[in-house]
Order: C-alpha cells, then structure tokens, then sequence
C-alpha cells in the first residue's frame, strides 16, 4: 500500500521499495487522517486481501494517521489471519498481532500530523498579522471579474456563469462584502 497526502507530492520513493517485494500495490494520495470508510483504495486493497496474505507498507503511517481507526485496520486485518509488515520506522518488521511497537507508531504518527497542522497553522498566523495572506493566487483578474459582475446584475444563473468562466462562487461573494 502507497499512500501521500497530496497530488503534488511523489509516490516514487515508496513504490521502488514495495513494486519488488509485492504482487499488487494500491496507491492512493489522499490523507491518512480521513476515515477508513472515506478512502476508497484503502478499502479496495483491505477487500483485495486474504487469509495468509501480507499487507506490506513503507511505514505504519502510511496506512493511518489516526490512532483509533489503524487499530480497528489493524484488528480487522489481523482477525482475518492477514500479516502487516513495515519496512522502516519503529514498526519496520513482519507482524501477526496487535503489539506495543504498533500501537507506539500509529500513536507517534497520529501526534506528528498533530504537530505539523498545528505549525502550519501557526505559522499562517503569523503570516498574516505581518499583512502577508497565504495561499494561491487569484485566478480572477480585474476584466475577468467585472464580466462576472455583470453578467451576474443582467440576471445569469451561477450555474450558468461558473460554466462558462470556472471561478465565480468567490468573486460574487467577495463582491458582496465591498
């Protein structure tokens, strides 16, 4: 199992140590925080696997971020006679069963997603009350903008508008607090 947070980060690193040792990996960018039930290549690649099978991940976190839910994965998997093994990390070895080690890294993985939003977030904080505002940049130029406006006044559907020019939610929004 593959798995990054994001489209823009790389799957490269973890295929190259999983492609050799495993008949199939499932790769997914999406978070490790979301539900189980939210990650559908999670859920394929846990209905893929049988008794005897071996669930192989770079590390723990690659299969959860969230403490409560990999051990329910975790459970699951190993009540149905299914092996996880870790190549790196605290966890890095073939395991069978529940063991400190495991419940140790998916805790530990769980507190770094904790700490990394946190800074993130903090660190916007303190962006802004420098007067810096963070994110991408607007794709609405001025002429775009006041096409919008205007079609908007001359009665079109946002439905209408957001097809025929994509971006129109937060222009009409921003239009109404000036």
């Amino acid at each position: 199992m593959v798995r990054v947070s994001t489209d823009k980060q790389k799957t490269q690193r973890q295929h190259d140590a999983l492609d050799p040792i495993c008949l199939k990996v499932f790769e997914e960018k999406i978070s490790g925080n979301l539900a189980t039930d939210d990650r559908p290549t999670l859920l394929e690649a846990l209905s893929y696997l049988r008794d005897g099978d071996m669930l192989t991940v770079q590390e723990v976190d690659r299969l959860r971020r969230n403490l409560l839910e990999g051990l329910i994965v975790l459970n699951d998997l190993f009540q149905r006679d299914i092996a996880v093994k870790a190549l790196e990390g605290i966890a890095a070895g073939e395991h069978t069963e529940r063991s400190l080690i495991l419940d140790l890294a998916l805790a530990l993985s769980e507190g770094r997603r904790r700490d990394i939003v946190r800074k993130t977030k903090n660190g916007l904080e303190a962006a802004r009350r420098r007067g810096r505002v963070g994110g991408r940049p607007p794709v609405v130029d001025d002429d775009k903008r006041a096409a919008i406006l205007a079609r908007r006044q001359r009665g079109e559907s946002i439905r209408t508008l957001a097809a025929g020019v994509g971006v129109v939610h937060k222009t009409l929004t921003d239009a109404k607090d000036s």
